[in-house]
């Protein structure tokens, strides 16, 4: 029965978000009005509006079967992802992966081990009535929206619809999640690190309260920040000291590109980085053709491919290393959408178009959340166009 509701909002949601650490629930956003001037040509000018990005006039109903068949599919898609480490491990694929050859050892280290591993979020394509379940793509390793959907979502259910459930054990999972990684670490500090970015420093933060509440100590810093002391061989934060176990909101994509990166392989002892190396795997669009070729024609799945459409009528093409929805391309009949970006470089994958449900001209992406390897809970992020993007909002639901 899933279904977009409109709700009224909180009076002063606003200050009540913000007491709960979400200080971007609005943006700025320029758009191009007519000013009514006919006197001669028409007059346009730029105009900045303000737009929610935490939405409250709006929320989505599921029924418990709905809710059971998203928490099912995304244990059945975590564990076909964890069983394409194995076989891209076992048979060296990290070419096909944009993954440089010499991470390889660590890679391989980080999964044998069972370095620490803390979250990642499937997006889904959910038809009313979980009819039809597909995944579009898997953030393994730096994804964001935590903080809205194990928080800010909760307390919204609690005064308006506080008779009812949630998908949503986001905040218990990371705490217990947390509390095992602390008995497996030779560590009580943990380092946290983040680019200079009020989305990513909510999202660290929130997550630096759950490791303190399982009982770490932790510490923040830019991820500019983290220093190299040539004679420690070690990083060091700000103050000079050795960075041990640190969650870092920074791709793996990214860091194995940076001047430092000769230096992640030779402190693989004392530095254990969260998310660990093996998400470099999952966390790029190359393994969506690798799961579509280990699983072919698998219900959760859509037709995926690196070297082109082959055939298909309807795709979509992303890049491998992308984000926010850039130079995305859906070709498709009476579709032709195309959006901006600096994207691209590593190659494409071509996967097959899936329409996501429409309600009230707006189409919800379900972001369904994994804490340490089990499905924990989802945030919904809907959009107006068929590309969903940093603009996209983010819409509370509850179970009926």
């Amino acid at each position: 029965m899933m279904e977009r509701i409109h709700t009224e909002p909180r009076p002063d949601w606003q200050r009540t978000v913000e007491k709960q650490g979400l200080l971007f629930h609005t943006s700025d956003e320029l758009v191009l009005t007519d000013t009514g001037n006919y006197r001669a040509a028409p007059k346009f000018a730029w105009r900045k509006i303000k737009r929610a990005y935490w939405d409250e006039t709006a929320c989505y109903a599921f029924s418990l079967d709905e809710i059971t068949a998203i928490e099912t599919a995304t244990n059945e898609l975590h564990a076909m992802c964890l069983a394409a480490v194995q076989y891209v491990i076992d048979n060296r694929l990290y070419p096909r992966l944009r993954i440089p050859e010499q991470f390889a050892p660590m890679i391989e280290r980080s999964w044998d081990e069972d370095w620490p591993s803390v979250y990642g979020r499937f997006d889904l394509c959910v038809q009313p009535g979980a009819r039809s379940i597909k995944l579009l793509e898997y953030n393994a390793d730096t994804p964001t929206s935590l903080l809205e959907a194990a928080v800010i979502q909760w307390f919204w259910l609690q005064d308006k619809y506080p008779s009812h459930d949630q998908f949503n054990s986001l905040h218990e999972r990371l705490i217990a999640c947390w509390k095992r990684h602390r008995g497996l670490l030779p560590y009580r500090g943990l380092h946290f690190a983040h680019v200079q970015d009020l989305e990513d420093e909510m999202t660290v933060g929130y997550l630096r309260d759950t490791a303190e509440k399982a009982g770490f100590r932790t510490s923040a810093m830019w991820i500019e920040e983290i220093g190299w002391d040539s004679a420690k061989n070690r990083f060091v934060d700000p103050q000079e000291k050795a960075i041990g176990p640190i969650f870092k909101l920074y791709p793996w994509e990214w860091m194995v590109r940076e001047e430092f990166s000769a230096q992640l392989l030779a402190t693989a002892d004392q530095t254990r980085w969260i998310e660990p190396a093996w998400k470099m795997v999952l966390s790029n669009k190359a393994i969506l053709p690798l799961l579509w070729e280990l699983n072919p024609g698998h219900r959760l799945l859509l037709e995926c491919y690196e070297d082109g459409p082959r055939g298909m009528q309807a795709y979509v093409k992303k890049p491998i290393f992308a984000r926010e929805g850039s130079n995305v391309s859906i070709v498709a009949p009476g579709v032709a959408v195309q959006t901006g970006g600096d994207y691209g470089e590593e190659g494409y994958i071509y996967q097959a178009y899936a329409g996501l449900p429409a309600f009230q001209g707006y189409r919800p992406v379900i972001g369904s959340w994994v804490v340490d390897g089990e499905a924990a809970g989802m945030g919904i992020r809907e959009s107006a166009g068929l590309v969903t993007d940093n603009t996209s909002r983010f819409a509370p639901h509850f179970i009926v």
